[in-house]
């Protein structure tokens, strides 16, 4: 999710940054996160939608997935104004949510950011680097256009139903504490031998951490057929759980995925939420129509962007999904 200004390049002498965000500024980055979305949708001619503050918890685990490249810019009175947050998966990094407040748009200030990011990423050995804007914004599509991204494939958002399953789902929460640490291996070598590079240990683990959802597991627990992370937890304090959100999934092999989304959807019974929710990327076709196939919904589009030369490819074998929103 990104929201920035290709306005005219204004003074940015007494703006001060990049320097790492922390929890306790989660009240600040909110601010700036609603206030900046808001306008986003605004300036596309929705002006009823009024976008609220991310709940603390989906906060906590942006930045501590993040670490040190939860990237924020002050004024200079040292408030928040603008952020970005950096992810990096082993060789996978992209950027999300990153926006500047409105009264500070126009200075330049969102190129300084996504240049930022992207040479934080290069540094650390990331060979993909991305992000994802609204397909229909033609000025966030330009904007990253000039700084070098290219566009991909769409994702789409897909829904199914909550389901009963025949067999509970084998989740990570009900282990023990030593299952969970060779679970999380396992976990971690199936994502690597179907995509050399990646490592989604650090999500599993913050999401078991702060009960955020949990990872579903088909197979073996010593050597799965593939994963799913997801979170349960409201993207909004107060709202209830109405879906329950797909962030990493992995499969050994494709013809997998309606084992795995039975399982998802009983977990979505489970835990209280009425749909499940997988935000696919375009790479996978036949994954599409199998989805379709199981009654899913069309529910939203992304439009997946790669910096020329850092762009993703999909595995030759099995299945990765990986969600570059929080």
């Amino acid at each position: 999710m990104t929201s920035v200004s290709p306005r005219p390049s204004r003074s940015l002498q007494s703006i001060r940054g990049p320097e790492v965000a922390t929890i306790d500024e989660i009240p600040q980055l909110n601010e700036v996160f609603a206030e900046a979305f808001t306008e986003r949708y605004r300036k596309d001619g929705m002006v009823g939608v009024r976008v609220p503050p991310l709940s603390t918890a989906i906060w906590r685990y942006a930045i501590e997935d993040a670490g040190e490249g939860a990237l924020c810019w002050r004024d200079a009175s040292g408030r928040i104004i603008a952020f970005n947050m950096v992810h990096q998966s082993g060789t996978e990094g992209w950027m999300g949510p990153l926006c500047v407040a409105p009264g500070h748009q126009g200075a330049g200030l969102g190129k300084v950011m996504v240049q930022t990011g992207m040479q934080w990423l290069r540094l650390r050995g990331a060979s993909v680097i991305g992000l994802e804007t609204m397909p229909r914004t033609m000025e966030n599509i330009g904007f990253y256009s000039h700084l070098g991204f290219v566009p991909g494939r769409l994702t789409v958002t897909l829904t199914l139903e909550a389901t009963t399953a025949e067999h509970p789902p084998q989740l990570l929460s009900r282990c023990s504490s030593q299952q969970k640490v060779a679970v999380v291996e396992a976990c971690r070598a199936l994502t690597a031998q179907v995509m050399p590079g990646y490592d989604f240990t650090r999500e599993i683990e913050l999401t078991d951490k702060h009960a955020l959802g949990d990872t579903v597991i088909i197979g073996s627990l010593e050597e799965p057929d593939g994963f799913a992370l997801c979170h349960s937890a409201p993207l909004v304090d107060g709202r209830t759980r109405d879906e329950l959100r797909v962030l990493k999934l992995v499969l050994a092999r494709q013809a997998n995925l309606p084992r795995l989304i039975g399982a998802l959807t009983d977990l979505a019974r489970r835990t209280g939420t009425r749909r499940l929710a997988v935000r696919l990327q375009g790479d996978y076709p036949d994954a599409y129509r199998a989805l379709i196939a199981l009654r899913a919904r069309v529910r939203w589009t992304d439009l997946r962007m790669s910096v020329y030369g850092w762009s993703e490819l999909p595995p030759a074998d099995g299945m990765v999904l990986s969600n570059w929103e929080i």
